[in-house]
């Protein structure tokens, strides 16, 4: 499987009543009660759409129901696939979201991360950035005007999540120790301390930005043969999809 399918829900638009009763019959005893946890409307709705999302689109990849998906966790916490079924152990998948949108990604023998962002969500700080960038990050950011400053700050943080999501291994990797340098316009370079013991070529980076106020990167294993070909989709899970016809604004 030479792809990686990034698929997306604006959560937001999913208002029906009787396909949201019907998708919450797809989650596990657990799931449901996670979702009653949640205090706000808007959370239990993207969660009840994101656990959906990921039990409708493995089930594509592999002859399991959606029902029937089961999963656990590694040892930094990325939930990961359990079900016995050969095609489902080959699977990897990574989920992230925010205010108005999901975002999941599905390869085969590939791990995967995926992070979208509402850039309009909350301001950034320079505090922030002298945190969790590099020295080389967080110079070039305050070098910037403050028009540019928030979308800037965002490019590097969706690159970084998405590597660490890869990995698997979340924010136990130090996120100043991963720096992205941009050499022209819709490029990126990625940059690996030595201690953290990984080779940059081992990577390969998409960015889009599917509404004005969403960005999300991409970051997958290389591997022999042909690159990876990248396509999003807009999904309604049990209903349609569409494809999302759009460059990427940066990539590897």
């Amino acid at each position: 499987m030479h792809a990686i399918d990034v698929w997306l829900n604006f959560h937001q638009e999913v208002v029906d009543a009787r396909l949201l009763s019907h998708l919450s019959a797809l989650l596990s005893e657990d799931e449901r009660r996670q979702q009653t946890r949640f205090h706000l409307a808007d959370d239990r709705l993207r969660y009840l759409l994101t656990r959906a999302m990921v039990r409708t689109v493995l089930s594509r990849h592999a002859a399991v129901d959606p029902a029937d998906w089961a999963f656990t966790v590694n040892a930094y916490g990325r939930p990961e696939i359990a079900n016995p079924h050969p095609d489902a152990r080959t699977l990897r998948f990574n989920v992230s979201h925010t205010r108005g949108l999901i975002a999941l990604a599905v390869s085969r023998e590939r791990d995967v991360g995926v992070d979208v962002e509402n850039v309009l969500e909350r301001p950034v700080s320079t505090g922030i950035a002298d945190r969790f960038f590099s020295p080389a990050e967080a110079a070039e950011l305050a070098r910037l005007p403050a028009t540019r400053r928030q979308d800037r700050f965002f490019e590097y943080w969706t690159f970084k999540e998405s590597y660490i999501k890869a990995r698997g291994m979340g924010m136990s990797i130090p996120l100043d120790k991963v720096s992205f340098h941009f050499p022209y316009e819709q490029a990126t370079r990625l940059t690996i301390a030595p201690e953290l013991g990984d080779d940059e070529r081992r990577w390969s980076f998409w960015q889009f930005r599917p509404t004005p106020e969403h960005l999300l990167a991409v970051c997958a294993e290389r591997q022999d043969g042909p690159a990876p070909v990248l396509t999003l989709r807009k999904l309604i899970p049990t209903v349609g999809e569409e494809i999302i016809e759009q460059a990427p604004c940066r990539k590897s």
